[in-house]
């Protein structure tokens, strides 16, 4: 699992909470609640400024206080990136068949193949052969808005269907991902996050301060994010019968509900100064 950076945790920080404070928060907000995180100042500011190069925020006052606002762009991706994070993980269901898309784009185009191949990857999609992609059925809508997308219409063809027959779906789907590494992922996130969750939940009310909340959700959502978005949700008939993404699954719902009130309280109480 990748250590949190002052990119991602700017993200996550925007995704989590800024949407809830009207689309915008103060610098010096920013600032404060990334320096409870480990983040400086300068690291904080050179992250804001790249978020404005990429269409994320734009300059707003309010009150006489210098901020920024999340822009239409990053609305739109962030609501994107909560259904993968949180609606994408529930697993297929095997009798609803599969979705292979194939493609041959010319070598002109190469930099439009790569971002293909790379965009039916974050979608869930495996790859089972030069040209070939694979996902559950359900992703058939979500490929051809990209194939559309890319103006690669005349370059690809898309086909829903069942498995007929020949190699064994399980050694196919273990060929087609990296469904070892995907459950490891998971059971990084279990051993990095549990016992700092019940070790937190366990000390008596005057000992919590809701900056302990705060750090402890984000550092989590953080982690998390990124790892729904390696999970094709692939049928339970085709994952190992101890799949780590189950439990994992269900720590990260246990740290919403446990944290995010007194989480949002802090982060609320810190922009207003």
């Amino acid at each position: 699992m990748s250590s949190h950076t002052s990119r991602t945790l700017l993200v996550t920080l925007l995704g989590a909470f800024a949407r809830r404070t009207g689309n915008w928060m103060p610098i010096k907000g920013i600032v404060a609640l990334l320096e409870e995180l480990g983040i400086d100042e300068s690291s904080t500011r050179t992250g804001v400024s790249r978020l404005k190069k990429r269409g994320w925020l734009v300059p707003e006052k309010r009150d006489g206080r210098s901020g920024y606002h999340l822009t239409a762009l990053a609305q739109g991706m962030l609501a994107s990136g909560d259904e993968y994070i949180w609606h994408s993980r529930q697993p297929a269901t095997l009798s609803d068949g599969w979705c292979i898309a194939t493609f041959s784009i010319p070598e002109q185009h190469r930099a439009k193949r790569h971002l293909l191949r790379s965009r039916l990857a974050s979608l869930g999609f495996g790859n089972v052969g030069q040209g070939v992609w694979i996902a559950p059925a359900r992703m058939a809508a979500d490929a051809l808005e990209l194939i559309d997308h890319l103006e690669l219409t005349n370059n690809t063809n898309l086909f829903v269907g069942r498995h007929g027959g020949g190699q064994d779906l399980t050694r196919m789907a273990r060929e087609s991902w990296d469904l070892d590494g995907i459950d490891a992922g998971y059971r990084e996130f279990i051993a990095r996050h549990q016992p700092g969750l019940q070790a937190l939940l366990r000390r008596a009310p005057e000992e919590l301060a809701p900056r302990d909340f705060f750090v402890h959700y984000l550092r989590a959502l953080d982690d998390w994010r990124i790892l729904p978005m390696r999970d094709p949700g692939l049928p339970r008939e085709l994952l190992r019968s101890d799949w780590a993404g189950d439990p994992a699954t269900r720590l990260i719902e246990e740290i919403v509900t446990r944290l995010d009130d007194a989480a949002f309280a802090f982060v609320t109480d810190t922009i207003a100064g």
